[in-house]
């Protein structure tokens, strides 16, 4: 299923592009743009002339009659035989049918590049999802690392205590105290593992590949390290927003061609005046009548020259106008308008929803770097203090309640950077994905 990717390393852009060319929404997208785009040409050829051609070829028929010259004479039956062929070229030309041809094309149109912008934004969105779900990947695999440093760490401060505890230095409370702290941490790494684990899958899912893959994700430490001000400017945003969001774009095109659907409904109150020429030619194969025991055979040219010399032709203007049709028009003007008004309304929310996630987005974002920069003093001031408490604990100057306290501290600050720092760079995206700014390869 798509490309082949098991046991392979693949960084933020594989993943993407893997996405890109299995995603379901996307190819629906396609093939939607794909007849839109023949919807468009269809409309054109409504200012084409129609053509059709029609044949029939009888190679025998026979026919009975009867026919009476004189009343005192009983009738005579006539049977006739014939071989006949019929050729007919027509064609209409529509002259005016109340402009429903012109707004049937600008709706088309204007539905094709709203199809387009639809797949831009579907595109975006798979770009989105996917890199959202990357980044947790990897939050969660740096966690699931530092859970497994925590164990060992611990694991060894048991081992210490253990020794400690043989030669009287420390009690089988402090014992059993480092016994259960392993045990928790063990269930720590097991949690993180289940994480890790579940947003995995999760990417796979994205991705559209077989769950049982197993793959691996390249760091993204400079997509990391990309950061805007810490004050953005919400005005700014908006403003890039309304003029690079596809899918407002889309619902701009789409509300357009409702209104030229408009006018298309209005043009069955107007009367259609149409074209028609029509051009035909027949020939007689034979003739052969038999009646009161005699047979006459008619004797004809050939059938190509019948055809040539018996071409005929004509010309008409067909007017036609419904009077009343039990209010359907009204109706369908009716409909028309409502849909208009209520695409109106959906593209006048669709703007005012961007700026509100513009103004969401803006403020998590903010608060995502000055996260890091707390997380950052936070990893500083516990990895001092955990050191301290455990050189003292080691010589019995400080108790393992203590000690617990300053690990579970440096767990905790070491976790909560590593969520800030991809937590920036998941903001950011939200940003981008906002803006209608995320670029597609």
């Amino acid at each position: 299923m798509g490309t082949e990717v098991k046991g392979k390393t693949l960084s933020l852009a594989n993943c993407i592009e893997i996405a890109l060319n299995n995603s379901t929404s996307a190819k629906k997208a396609k093939y939607n743009l794909k007849l839109q785009g023949a919807d468009v040409l269809r409309n054109y050829g409504s200012f084409l002339p129609k053509l059709s051609f029609s044949t029939s070829y009888t190679p025998s028929a026979l026919s009975n009659t009867y026919i009476q010259y004189d009343p005192s004479i009983p009738p005579y039956k006539i049977k006739t035989e014939n071989a006949s062929i019929n050729l007919t070229l027509a064609t209409s030309l529509n002259l005016f049918n109340g402009f429903s041809d012109y707004a049937s094309l600008e709706s088309a149109l204007n539905k094709e590049r709203a199809a387009y912008h639809t797949l831009s934004r579907a595109l975006q969105t798979i770009i989105y999802d996917v890199t959202q779900y990357y980044y947790q990947v990897l939050l969660n695999r740096e966690l699931l690392d530092i859970a497994r440093e925590n164990l060992l760490s611990i694991k060894d401060q048991l081992t210490l205590t253990d020794r400690q505890f043989q030669i009287g230095l420390k009690s089988r409370t402090d014992l059993y105290q480092q016994q259960a702290a392993a045990a928790e941490s063990g269930l720590s790494v097991i949690q993180a593992e289940t994480r890790m684990r579940r947003s995995m899958l999760e990417l796979l899912r994205r991705l559209q590949i077989d769950p049982l893959t197993t793959i691996s994700l390249e760091p993204v430490s400079n997509e990391l390290n990309v950061a805007l001000s810490s004050k953005t400017d919400i005005d700014s945003l908006v403003t890039i927003a309304l003029e690079h969001r596809s899918d407002l774009k889309s619902k701009g095109l789409e509300t357009k061609a409702a209104q030229w659907q408009i006018t298309q409904s209005r043009a069955a109150w107007y009367p259609h005046l149409d074209l028609n020429v029509n051009i035909n030619s027949g020939g007689t194969g034979f003739l052969r009548q038999s009646y009161g025991g005699y047979t006459t055979d008619y004797s004809y040219p050939p059938l190509s020259d019948q055809l040539r010399n018996s071409i005929g032709y004509s010309v008409g203007l067909n007017l036609s106008w419904s009077i009343f049709d039990g209010f359907q028009r009204h109706y369908n003007v009716e409909s028309a308008k409502i849909n208009h008004l209520n695409q109106k309304l959906d593209y006048e929310d669709l703007k005012n929803n961007i700026a509100l996630d513009l103004q969401l987005a803006a403020n998590d974002y903010g608060s995502a770097l000055m996260q890091i920069e707390k997380s950052k003093v936070n990893l500083t001031a516990s990895s001092s203090a955990f050191e301290d408490i455990k050189r003292k604990y080691e010589i019995g100057a400080a108790g393992f309640v203590e000690l617990s306290t300053a690990r579970a501290s440096l767990f905790n600050a070491r976790s909560n950077l590593s969520q800030a720092t991809y937590n920036l760079a998941l903001q950011k995206s939200v940003l981008d994905y906002a803006t209608g700014t995320i670029p597609i390869p």
